[in-house]
């Protein structure tokens, strides 16, 4: 029997943490309340009372909280990176996510009994930079960017120590992450510096003639029919003209969506599958994590005679960014 790769899943508030628990997560991973973590959205994300809260909650059960400090740390400001990681770990965390190499220099340095693993952030896609992050930092786990193929996140773990941890549900990006410089250029703010794409200040919302647009930083991402949903506004998600035609230029909106392959992500030694989502209702980590959940215990119990079943498929499917799922460069035919 192979063994079960932890399902961790987002905590963008104390309510979806204890979602996630009371659903069948081994593990949350969480934000604190500023520019040190990639979700940085008003509304979401854990202080201290809260944190404490939720520490307790999921340690109670028997679950892992993991603290995500995963953007960069700015000139002048190191200090504000540093008090992010000394929460964690005065708090009782069990790992901090960090991307930054100084800010895992610091960890090492001032907590060294903390568990340290890199984030996907990081856009570390090969054992080699995963290999010299353990070197360097002690790093116990590293997070794959979603740009690798199934056989290359295998030639990734057969040729390190760390163990390797993927996503497996969840909005897709069309960048490499960590090297997005899209918000960027709309917004002058990225996400790897401020925490968010597309931060809201900049979103813009315009009713008229029976159709809404959508705007970023004044930029024309999207225009929606009557009978249409409009999403929140990303540039590599809009819909734009380009020679004659409008359409999704860059990427559909569409989540990833990998239960159907589970048995080959347990045999090729995945040691935690992610779902992302911290931007996500209470309501979304229930339905993702309670249908996943049942799925790797599925795989897991009996990989040769494993099936997605109908319910599963129609229960992450309304849950899917666009109502699309797709199986991203897991699947890909080229390298």
């Amino acid at each position: 029997m192979p063994t079960a790769p932890h399902l961790v899943c987002p905590a963008g508030s104390l309510p979806a943490l204890k979602a996630a628990v009371d659903n069948g997560a081994d593990a949350v991973y969480l934000g604190f309340r500023n520019d040190t973590n990639a979700r940085n959205f008003a509304g979401l994300n854990f202080d201290e009372k809260a944190l404490d809260e939720g520490i307790a909650y999921a340690h109670r059960k028997g679950k892992q909280v993991l603290a995500a400090i995963n953007t960069y740390a700015q000139a002048g400001r190191f200090a504000d990176w540093a008090r992010s990681v000394d929460l964690a770990a005065t708090h009782g965390v069990d790992a901090v996510i960090i991307a930054d190499p100084g800010v895992l220099a610091y960890a090492t340095d001032k907590h060294p009994d903390l568990r340290r693993h890199l984030s996907v952030q990081a856009s570390a896609t090969s054992y080699e930079a995963i290999n010299f992050c353990r070197e360097q930092f002690g790093i116990a786990r590293a997070v794959l960017p979603r740009v690798l193929t199934l056989a290359q996140v295998e030639q990734v773990i057969k040729n390190t120590e760390v163990e390797i941890e993927v996503f497996g549900f969840g909005s897709l990006c069309v960048m490499n992450e960590g090297r997005c410089w899209l918000s960027s250029y709309a917004c002058g703010e990225s996400p790897n510096t401020v925490g968010a794409c597309s931060p809201a200040k900049y979103v813009k919302w315009e009713k008229k003639d029976g159709s809404m647009d959508t705007r970023l930083a004044g930029f024309l991402i999207d225009r929606y029919g009557p009978d249409e949903k409009a999403g929140y506004p990303t540039l590599c998600k809009g819909r734009f003209e380009v020679a004659g035609e409008t359409y999704y230029a860059m990427e559909e909106p569409t989540s990833l969506n990998i239960i159907e392959m589970l048995p080959e992500i347990l045999r090729i030694g995945v040691r935690a599958i992610k779902v992302e989502g911290r931007q996500r209702s209470p309501t979304y980590v229930a339905q993702v994590t309670r249908n996943l959940r049942a799925a790797i215990d599925a795989a897991v119990s009996a990989p040769e005679t494993y099936r997605v079943t109908p319910e599963w498929k129609a229960e992450l499917a309304k849950v899917a960014e666009g109502a699309q799922i797709t199986l991203g460069a897991y699947n890909r035919p080229w390298r």
